[in-house]
């Protein structure tokens, strides 16, 4: 597949990927390159990577737990730690594989230790490989709130190798698809059409290649996210609330990213209907498709206050005004819009109704 070139670095596809990453550090000269991971993608991504390495320098492998409750201020201490113990300085090399959080964290860490080290990200899951990874946002949560700290930096590169995806579950590559679908309904609705029917093989690598291509578009045209980058938030107010209360209860089971933002996705779609005459035929397939992959959030009335008030926190709010991502059509978006406590209920009554 052929390379995408973001606002200052490629995304390689593949073979070309490796070869590019040992050229860039024959190049530059590393004498000891560090990488992280979590226990999963030391065990089963570092092993692949570690076959196409043709360099001769020291690798140090960073290890911390995984999983989005470790996405913290707290490992990122930890791993700064690590590098100061492993002789890290300015010119180092941190090489990210894994997922979301090993990539937004790993820029993160990368982009602020001694004022910024150069990093290369090597998405690991779906979801990273459509979004996470791609666009030069970096971060870490604050408490249980989504990607409070962080700032815009760019790697050097990204690998892109669906190999990668053969090491997950079924569960980590549907939750991926969710991304695909925001694109598919905000952008490009061919890539929405390919979930219609659903005795049609998806050319999932064809999707991911697609995906960064919209996602790419979007950023260089608004890096900053000053507009058109908002898109990118649609299913993201209420999923992303709905995700942060289900991961701070002592009585709900951790969502996946996706099936937050699949529920986001349809409570969202109903709003769209309810202000801006979204077509109801539309609203209603995409409950009928984003059910049928993803099943249902068991979310309750009960429930509503406190994910209302973890919108609140959302960091496209401005002046303390709940903005949202709404759809006049498939590939017609809004941005900025203010939407009542009340439609936000209503839409959640629309999700879990039969």
């Amino acid at each position: 597949m052929q390379t995408i070139l973001s606002t200052s670095y490629p995304v390689h596809f593949q073979e070309t990927g490796y070869d590019a990453i040992n050229e860039f550090i024959a190049k530059n000269g590393f004498k000891t390159v560090f990488i992280l991971v979590d226990e999963n993608t030391h065990e089963y991504c570092l092993p692949i990577l570690q076959q196409e390495l043709e360099v001769d320098v020291t690798f140090e492998v960073i290890e911390i737990e995984s999983g989005e409750v470790n996405k913290n201020l707290g490992t990122c201490m930890s791993i700064w730690h690590a590098l100061t113990d492993l002789g890290a300085d300015r010119k180092s090399l941190l090489i990210n594989i894994g997922g979301g959080v090993i990539t937004d964290m790993g820029g993160f860490v990368a982009s602020t230790y001694k004022r910024g080290i150069q990093f290369i990200n090597i998405p690991t899951t779906l979801l990273s490989m459509v979004d996470a990874s791609v666009g030069g946002k970096t971060g870490v949560d604050l408490g249980v709130l989504k990607n409070q700290i962080g700032l815009f930096a760019d790697p050097e590169m990204v690998i892109i190798d669906p190999l990668y995806l053969k090491t997950l579950s079924e569960i980590e590559i549907t939750s991926g698809m969710a991304e695909i679908i925001k694109y598919g309904l905000t952008y490009d609705k061919s890539l929405w059409h390919q979930f219609i029917d659903e005795n049609k093989e998806v050319d999932l690598v064809g999707m991911i290649h697609r995906s960064i291509e919209i996602k790419n578009e979007v950023v260089l045209e608004d890096r900053l996210e000053a507009n058109l980058r908002k898109i990118l938030n649609y299913g993201h107010t209420i999923g992303h609330a709905v995700e942060s209360y289900f991961l701070e209860s002592d009585h709900k089971k951790t969502l996946t990213h996706g099936q937050a933002i699949a529920l986001g996705m349809i409570t969202e779609a109903y709003i769209s209907s309810k202000l801006f005459d979204f077509p109801q035929e539309d609203l209603t397939l995409i409950k009928k498709i984003i059910t049928r992959i993803f099943g249902k959030v068991p979310v309750l009335k009960e429930d509503y206050e406190a994910v209302i008030n973890l919108m609140k926190h959302d960091k496209k709010n401005v002046n303390g005004q709940v903005n949202f991502v709404l759809l006049e059509g498939i590939e017609k978006y809004k941005i900025d819009c203010k939407v009542s406590v009340d439609l936000i209920k209503e839409s959640l009554d629309y999700y879990l109704a039969e």
